[in-house]
């Protein structure tokens, strides 16, 4: 069994309403309590950080995906949603829905179309960071294919 190993450095040199900076790989950045939360919103945030790491593990899995199927593959981009519930005080990531948009070459065969509809559902379900939260945020598809 093969492990990989990450790991964040987090330097936070105050209280609630401070700015703090993030260290992990490419990942460098401040981060603070967003505004939406009554914090200064500097740099990003553990909601943006979810949604950033649900979006991008979904549409790397689905690209990956849609490479294995040799698919004639045009253009595909995603536009993501996170919605944090807060109820009494308390705070829930309650839902992110992923929108992608993906579109095959115009020689695309109808089998091809129909394997990337299935894809695009079944990205999700394979993703790591997915699987990770699923049960815990509800993950909603709404996608464009042409």
């Amino acid at each position: 069994m093969a492990e990989h190993h990450f790991h964040l450095k987090a330097n936070w040199p105050g209280g609630r309403n401070s700015d703090g900076y993030i260290e992990a790989g490419n990942l460098q950045t401040k981060i603070s309590i967003p505004p939406e939360m009554d914090g200064p919103g500097i740099g990003t945030n553990p909601d943006e950080m979810l949604l950033g790491a649900a979006a991008t593990c979904y549409i790397i899995t689905l690209a990956a995906m849609i490479e294995r199927a040799e698919l004639p593959l045009d253009e595909m981009s995603l536009e993501s949603e996170g919605i944090v519930d807060v109820t009494n005080g308390v705070f829930t990531y309650k839902k992110i829905i992923h929108r992608p948009t993906v579109s095959l070459k115009a020689d695309a065969s109808d089998a091809d179309r129909r394997k990337l509809g299935m894809l695009v559902s079944k990205a999700e379900k394979s993703c790591m960071i997915s699987r990770a939260i699923q049960g815990n945020v509800v993950l909603e598809l709404e996608p464009t294919i042409s």
